[in-house]
């Protein structure tokens, strides 16, 4: 289960910043998964709960996942589309020269703390 692995990163980094800005309590973390980030949500939140409660600092806090949508450009049309239902091909060309735009991060977009 690596979603242990980067909630041990994500409370490392926390802590890192509670330390430079004087925090004492992080009530919530609000952060941005992307649809095909490979983390499954319950898994994260499980593992953030178990790892959260064993801290003072992030003991008792909030987790709040927003999911980022997988969106792909195609390099050929210049058209954008949904990742998750049409995957590497663009449909509306068929071409295979596509890219990722977005829906793959993991990112901290903003923490409540005192």
């Amino acid at each position: 289960m690596h979603e242990l692995g980067i909630v041990f990163h994500l409370r490392d980094l926390l802590q890192e910043v509670a330390g430079e800005q004087g925090l004492a309590h992080i009530a919530k973390v609000n952060v941005d998964l992307g649809e095909v980030s490979g983390v499954m949500t319950d898994l994260f939140e499980e593992a953030w709960r178990w790892a959260a409660d064993k801290t003072d600092l992030l003991r008792g806090s909030e987790l709040v996942i927003t999911c980022v949508e997988a969106v792909t450009i195609c390099n050929d049309c210049g058209r954008t589309y949904r990742t998750v239902e049409h995957g590497l091909t663009c449909p509306h060309c068929n071409s295979s020269h596509t890219e990722l735009l977005r829906g793959k991060e993991l990112e901290v977009r903003e923490i409540e703390a005192y």
